[in-house]
């Protein structure tokens, strides 16, 4: 369903420049990844080029479903990519990106509605498998970290997304409701048959969720730049 090859992503220049390797990354349909390292290392770049939403400066190859993403960026067909974006994939921002002036519900409902969708009882189901249910009248600045985080799985998943992208979606958590929000928001992946790759700095959680991993490395370059490179499975 994803297939990318020699894909550089560059901000800066000289000692300011950060670069970004993806040497070849090919995601099958219900896979389920771990993207590994530690703050500041890229993994939120490389999760923002599988969402679409930034542009590589460099590719041989990106594909998704069939689709020239390469040839979309190079001849700027924003809608193109908007319109994928929006009936294909489910983004978990690191910060919730709850909408403050809407209810959980509503939340929730929003990618369904943005695309037409009928209400199908998604919604609620999510909620329920979340264990959000009895906070879906309430606005978000009433919930905890925790609760906001398992409403962004809610509506990321809502849709029905192929590719599910979370960005650390347990950071901010105790130990225990990080493995509680990790193995609800891949349990539903899976219900959902959707591919999902997830970054997070905490490897051992990734592995004990049954993740495959894969590390971003960082090296100091001769111009005082730093390049990160995607590895392999480990």
């Amino acid at each position: 369903m994803l297939n990318l090859s020699a894909v550089h992503k560059s901000r800066g220049v000289g000692g300011q420049r950060y670069s970004l390797v993806i040497p070849a990354l090919r995601l099958q349909v219900g896979e389920q990844l771990a993207i590994v390292g530690p703050s500041g290392c890229g993994k939120s770049t490389l999760l923002d080029l599988l969402a679409l939403v930034l542009a590589p400066d460099q590719v041989e190859l990106f594909d998704f479903n069939n689709v020239d993403i390469a040839g979309l960026w190079r001849t700027d067909q924003q809608s193109a990519l908007a319109d994928l974006r929006s009936r294909y994939l489910g983004y978990v921002l690191q910060t919730g990106g709850l909408l403050g002036f809407l209810d959980v519900r509503s939340n929730i409902a929003l990618s369904r509605q943005l695309l037409g969708m009928k209400d199908d009882g998604s919604v609620a189901r999510l909620a329920e498998q979340l264990e959000i249910v009895d906070q879906l009248a309430k606005k978000p600045v009433t919930l905890s970290v925790g609760q906001r985080q398992r409403v962004s799985c809610a509506r990321a998943l809502a849709h029905g997304p192929q590719l599910l992208l979370a960005d650390e979606p347990t950071a901010a958590l105790d130990p225990l409701s990080a493995g509680r929000v990790m193995q609800a928001l891949l349990t539903q992946a899976r219900e959902n048959a959707a591919c999902c790759v997830i970054a997070t700095h905490d490897e051992p959680l990734a592995r004990a969720s049954g993740l495959s991993v894969r590390r971003i490395s960082c090296r100091r370059d001769a111009d005082g730049g730093v390049t990160a490179t995607l590895g392999e499975v480990c």
